[in-house]
């Protein structure tokens, strides 16, 4: 299927918070409804705005922008008395975010109406969130919240997880089955994870289509080296910073599934 595309103006933010976002539309193109962030010259206005509502200047050109094409916005930091629009408060968090835009686009009172050229059309309606199945992760992890826990973060942006307990499992896995990336726990039953990523990483054809990020609680630069040893491509220790996850997320995975 194909998504529906809801196309989203980003007015305001500093320089970090800009980079976060650019990972959090990342994943947010791969939904369905998807929002993506436009950038340059745009062919038709808005069909979303999402604004630093602590920032007047933002505030001021979001303000004469909808004035001219109006839809619904998503404001960040400070509520605005004189559009009647709610703020989303910092800091900013992907799963928050991402359901605002949902909510935005689906209280909108009426179709908003947008301008292309001389011709006048109306954003499609959203239609029910569907996953497209896509990519494939593979979760390693003998504790059964940790699972759950990235299961949920994975599940709405279309990737097929598989999970295992053991370092044994993770491998049998990856010799069957082609994973885009794995989430590898160090301390597991039978073989550690440093070993299970050498394994991975001895593939050739591993080594370039395989992102493997430990996920683990062992956190001292040795620990971190070993890893890097083994070839992991990214080192992230528990309790896992859910914005730091959005990032790796954003970076090992492809943004637009075939």
């Amino acid at each position: 299927m194909t998504n529906t595309n809801y196309f989203v103006d980003v007015i305001g933010f500093n320089p970090t918070e800009r980079l976060l976002l650019s990972s959090i539309f990342g994943l947010a193109a791969r939904r369905d409804p998807s929002f993506v962030h436009r950038s340059g010259n745009a062919e038709r206005p808005a069909d979303l705005y999402l604004v630093d509502g602590t920032d007047d200047t933002a505030m001021n050109e979001f303000r004469a922008v909808r004035a001219r094409y109006p839809a619904p916005a998503v404001l960040v930091g400070k509520s605005d008395p004189e559009t009647n629009l709610p703020a989303l408060q910092r800091p900013l968090q992907w799963a928050r975010l991402l359901q605002s835009f949902d909510d935005a686009v689906l209280n909108a009172a009426q179709p908003q109406l947008t301008r292309s050229g001389s011709r006048v059309v109306t954003p499609p309606q959203p239609a029910p969130q569907a996953k497209q199945i896509t990519d494939a992760v593979l979760v390693v992890d003998d504790n059964a919240t940790v699972r759950k826990f990235m299961e949920a973060k994975l599940a709405p942006y279309g990737f097929s997880a598989d999970f295992a307990e053991t370092g044994e499992q993770a491998v049998g896995l990856t010799g069957a089955k082609e994973y885009t990336c794995v989430f590898l726990d160090v301390v597991l039953p039978g073989i550690d994870g440093y070993q299970v990523c050498k394994l991975i990483k001895s593939n050739k054809q591993a080594v370039k289509r395989t992102a493997v990020v430990m996920l683990t609680s062992r956190s001292s630069p040795f620990d971190k080296l070993r890893g890097s040893l083994a070839g992991c491509d990214e080192y992230l220790t528990k309790p896992v910073d859910e914005n730091r996850l959005l990032e790796v997320i954003a970076k090992f995975l492809p943004r637009n599934p075939q």
